[in-house]
């Protein structure tokens, strides 16, 4: 015994192997970071549901929301009214739909919907 216990080395943890990380840890914990992950995706959807809900309500828009074409704005816009959406330059918008006007209506990636002129918008 004296002889194991005097060429037994001492390893710090971040040392150790991942197999041995990977046994300490209870699958408790994991389950819980993935409940996490899938909170965070229900409060995303429901806030682009109310987002869609506004959007509807303002515009009046009755029809289902597809995306017709993906457009980048070329410079940044703050809104001037409260139906315009503001951009930064570089951001990827969604194209929703064309109006009779020189703007269409584009969602940002928060679920934001508003107008933005075609002229301040690059198409790929």
């Amino acid at each position: 015994r004296e002889k194991d216990d005097k060429y037994k080395t001492w390893m710090p943890k971040f040392l150790m192997a991942k197999e041995d990380k990977d046994q300490r840890k209870s699958s408790d914990n994991v389950e819980r970071n993935i409940f996490k992950v899938r909170k965070s995706n229900a409060e995303k959807s429901k806030k682009m549901e109310k987002e869609e809900k506004i959007f509807r309500e303002t515009f009046m828009y009755d029809k289902e929301i597809n995306v017709i074409n993906t457009a980048t704005a070329e410079c940044s816009i703050p809104s001037k009214r409260s139906v315009d959406l503001p951009v930064t330059a570089g951001e990827q918008l969604d194209v929703i739909d064309v109006t009779e006007g020189n703007a269409v209506i584009c969602r940002n990636s928060g679920g934001r919907y508003g107008y933005v002129l075609v002229e301040h918008l690059s198409f790929r």
